[in-house]
């Protein structure tokens, strides 16, 4: 996927179809939207263009990182995608301009996919009415999604925020049709868990929504590879009293140096809470049940 920052950086592209929103978190309704534009561009040999905006108009705490949301987005099959700045210039363009500066004369698009509750422009006052309008002045053709629910729950980027704060993982998983994910790059620690005898790597999520603290089995998406493995989100109670919360993983059978690289950690399932212990064997003692209970539940996941 061709990665676009800026509106002066768009070129011509052949037969463009516009998937537009925000796309935070890459849910089962965005993901809707997304492959219903790539699908269209494959059927008349066009280019698929997702329009994303960096940051969240709503100034929302992130679901994911750009740099994630542009991997899910990838994903979808989209060709290329055109990152919006959301400064205080571009909040002040109304829904007109937009439409007819960005999307028409830039963009050249010639379908426009987007969600039913989408809204943009100066005070968010263009919606899809806004969109059908312009549709017969400037000559594309609009799509749009109905908001999906799941069992009388909206899909939407909020919801399942919410969820994913409150350790709901498999309402989160429903809402975004594939398990909950924290992608971030492997940073230096304090070598802890080296000393323990259960290597880890601690990740810096890039300020992504994360679930609360606790053990959970995962699995860790490596380049192409992927591998089992626990991750604790917590504050290392045993060692510190007043730490800030880490996230790390321990990879089974792996032993490579991985500072500076990115993976992704798939929470499959929480195995309990973070707790203090009263000495350090204890604490290795419990990361040895945990890792057994993590293989055993991942071999059958």
């Amino acid at each position: 996927m061709i990665v676009l920052r800026g509106v002066r950086k768009v070129r011509k592209f052949k037969s463009p179809i516009v998937a537009l929103g925000v796309f935070d978190g890459v849910h089962r309704g965005h993901c809707n939207i997304l492959k219903s534009a790539s699908s269209c561009a494959h059927d008349i040999r066009g280019t698929s263009i997702a329009l994303t905006f960096d940051p969240h108009p709503q100034k929302e705490e992130s679901l994911t990182s750009l740099e994630h949301r542009l991997r899910l987005i990838a994903s979808q099959g989209i060709d290329v995608c055109l990152i919006v700045n959301f400064n205080k210039n571009f909040q002040n363009i109304s829904a007109e301009d937009f439409i007819k500066d960005i999307l028409v004369n830039k963009l050249r698009a010639a379908f426009i996919f987007v969600g039913a509750n989408f809204k943009f422009g100066k005070g968010a006052q263009g919606n899809i009415n806004t969109l059908r309008k312009f549709s017969k002045i400037y000559n594309y053709k609009l799509k749009f999604s109905k908001v999906i629910k799941i069992k009388n729950r909206p899909v939407s980027s909020t919801s399942i925020r919410a969820l994913i704060k409150k350790g709901n993982l498999e309402g989160a998983k429903r809402l975004l049709s594939r398990p909950v994910t924290v992608w971030g790059s492997v940073i230096r620690g304090t070598k802890m868990g080296s000393r323990l005898g259960f290597p880890t790597a601690n990740i810096n999520p890039h300020h992504e929504v994360i679930p609360p603290q606790g053990v959970y089995a995962a699995r860790i998406i490596l380049g192409a590879r992927k591998f089992n493995g626990v991750c604790n989100i917590g504050a290392r109670r045993t060692f510190y009293k007043h730490g800030k919360t880490h996230i790390e993983v321990h990879l089974f059978d792996f032993h490579k140096n991985i500072y500076g690289k990115f993976l992704e950690i798939e929470f499959i399932k929480k195995i309990r809470d973070e707790k203090k212990f009263p000495s350090a064997a204890s604490l290795i003692d419990q990361i040895r049940k945990d890792i057994t209970f993590a293989k055993a539940l991942l071999s059958r996941h």
